[in-house]
C-alpha cells in the first residue's frame, strides 16, 4: 500500500464555525450500487468499518460496537444516507451524511460530518480528531470493494503502513486547518497532538 498515494487521493475540506463540518471525497473504481450496499449492509459494514447492530432502515437505529450510534434520518437509496452520530453522554449535535453518484466508470463518495465540539478538544486536536478516524474508515472501504487484504485494525498503528498513513493523514487534516483560516501554530499544534493521540509514543516522521 503506497500510504502517501491513498493519502493523496482523499479531498478534505473544513467548515469552522459554530458547528464544524468536515468534508471528505474521493473515488472508488466500484459501482454505485456496490459501494452504496458496502455502507448500509450490516454484514459488508463489519468486514471495512466496524461491527454495527440495530434496526437499519428508515427511521430506524444503530449502534456500532464500541462507538457511535444514532438514528438513520435520511436514506434515499443509492445515492443519499444521513444519521445522527451519538457518542458518550452528552454529545450534542453531530451527524453524518454520505453522497454516492457515478464519476467515470467508478463513484464519487462524499462524507460529510457536522458536529458541535467541545471548545477545548478542537483547540487541541482541530479537525484531525475525527478526520484521521475517517481516513482510516475510507482506506478500509476502498480495501473491501478491491477485494485487497484487510489489516488487523486493532495493530494497524503499530506497522510501518499504519504509521505513515496515520501521519500523513493528520497533516493532511492540518493543512486543511490552515486553509480554513487557522493560524499556522494553531495548525501545526493540532498534527502533533492529533499525531501523538493515534500513535504510539515513538518516532512520528
Amino acid at each position: 500500500m503506497d500510504s502517501l498515494d491513498e493519502i493523496s487521493r482523499i479531498r478534505r475540506e473544513l467548515t469552522d464555525g459554530e458547528r464544524k463540518t468536515v468534508t471528505l471525497a474521493r473515488h472508488y473504481d466500484a459501482e454505485v450500487a456496490d459501494v452504496w450496499d458496502a455502507c448500509t449492509d450490516a454484514e459488508r459494514i463489519a468486514r471495512w468499518f466496524m461491527p454495527v447492530s440495530g434496526d437499519l432502515r428508515l427511521g430506524g437505529t444503530y449502534q456500532l460496537e464500541g462507538n457511535a450510534g444514532g438514528e438513520i434520518l435520511a436514506c434515499e437509496p443509492p445515492s443519499y444516507l444521513r444519521v445522527s452520530w451519538l457518542f458518550g453522554p452528552d454529545p450534542g449535535f453531530s451527524e453524518v451524511e454520505v453522497r454516492l453518484s457515478a464519476e467515470g466508470e467508478g463513484t464519487r463518495f462524499e462524507l460529510r460530518h457536522t458536529a458541535e465540539v467541545p471548545p477545548e478538544m478542537w483547540g487541541r486536536f482541530g479537525p484531525g480528531a475525527v478526520g484521521v478516524g475517517w481516513d482510516l474508515g475510507l482506506l478500509g472501504l476502498r480495501l473491501h470493494l478491491s477485494g485487497l487484504p484487510m489489516p488487523d485494525k486493532a495493530g494497524f498503528e503499530l506497522t510501518a503502513d499504519g504509521r505513515r498513513y496515520i501521519t500523513a493523514s493528520s497533516r493532511a487534516w492540518g493543512a486543511a486547518f490552515a486553509a480554513a483560516g487557522a493560524p499556522p501554530e494553531a495548525a501545526a499544534a493540532a498534527v502533533a497532538a492529533t499525531t501523538a493521540f493515534y500513535l504510539p509514543t515513538e518516532d512520528q516522521s
